[in-house]
């Protein structure tokens, strides 16, 4: 295959579930906010786990909730905003129309004319819950017409794999938000408040009914952390993402599996590895933040080896 093809494929996925990430992001506050009406929004954590602060306070200064929102959402110059992350889906899915279903292409341009369409009209405060709904609907559809229109071959490998690897990034972002919302009432830990922020996280990462299942029903910091990183069944959590990841790496590779000739195998497999074999209560001692801080820079690292393996040809000499 080209490299530019399994390029674009790759960041298309990535493109798309970014965009639907940071819906979620924003939804960790809206539905604080619903559950809970007299909490007070803190939308500095948001901004914080993207890692893009100190870009938002050179732009717009203060921290408010309309500032975020436009920021994350419909800033056309913001790289991570949905608004630009469905442009640069769409640029990409464009540049392969003839390896992709035209199904596919249909769903990311309507998915980005509608956002285009909200940016330029305007939404109300009551109508952002239904708008990121829709954001978070139209990244499944996109996710379910990949699998069910194209080919389960080369290309489709390093779309799943660009998709999975973005998933695994922002799961841990997402919990990232609960620290920072935690750190200026460490008061709050334990109480039915606590309780109404981490079903709120659930809710925005389509875990809560699943969590539910499987923790009967007890709603513990300790259980939701265990589930959302080391479930091995639930499609959000990082060790199923990361383990999804190291399938569609080891298929696009063809080496039998133990067999590692690639950097990029090496750092995926460590890393899938020491998740296989680590429990709650390490995660709890190491700290959930520097945890999670660590995990993000180590999928960073496998997204530059990606990157250094397939789509970084170097010039014959």
């Amino acid at each position: 295959m080209l490299s530019r093809v399994a390029n674009s494929i790759y960041w298309l996925n990535r493109y798309v579930e970014r965009a639907e990430n940071v819906a979620r992001f924003v939804d960790v506050n809206l539905n604080l906010l619903l559950d809970s009406p007299g909490v007070i929004q803190q939308w500095q954590p948001i901004v914080i786990t993207t890692g893009d602060l100190p870009l938002f306070q050179q732009r717009y200064g203060e921290v408010t909730e309309e500032n975020v929102i436009q920021f994350l959402t419909f800033d056309r110059d913001y790289p991570n905003s949905i608004i630009s992350c469905l442009r640069l889906a769409r640029e990409n899915a464009r540049s392969i129309r003839e390896i992709i279903s035209s199904e596919m292409w249909e769903q990311v341009n309507s998915f980005y004319l509608m956002v285009k369409d909200v940016a330029n009209s305007g939404l109300k405060t009551s109508e952002l819950p239904e708008f990121f709904e829709k954001v978070k609907m139209d990244g499944h559809l996109f996710s379910g017409i990949m699998d069910a229109t194209m080919s389960h071959n080369e290309a489709w490998h390093f779309g799943r794999m660009g998709r999975f690897l973005e998933r695994s990034d922002k799961t841990s972002r997402i919990l990232d938000v609960k620290y920072y919302i935690l750190l200026p009432s460490i008061k709050d830990i334990g109480t039915p408040l606590d309780e109404v922020q981490w079903m709120a996280l659930l809710k925005s990462a389509s875990a809560y009914e699943m969590y539910r299942k499987r923790q009967q029903h007890r709603i513990t910091p300790n259980g939701i952390v265990e589930f959302l990183i080391l479930d091995r069944e639930f499609p959000r959590s990082i060790q199923y993402c990361l383990s999804a990841t190291e399938l569609s790496l080891n298929q696009i590779i063809g080496m039998p599996q133990g067999m590692k000739k690639h950097p990029v195998e090496k750092v995926l497999g460590r890393l899938c590895s020491e998740l296989d074999y680590l429990t709650i209560e390490e995660i709890i001692q190491t700290g959930l933040h520097e945890f999670l801080d660590n995990l993000q820079t180590r999928i960073n690292q496998t997204g530059e080896k990606i990157f250094e393996t397939f789509f970084d040809l170097k010039p014959i000499e």
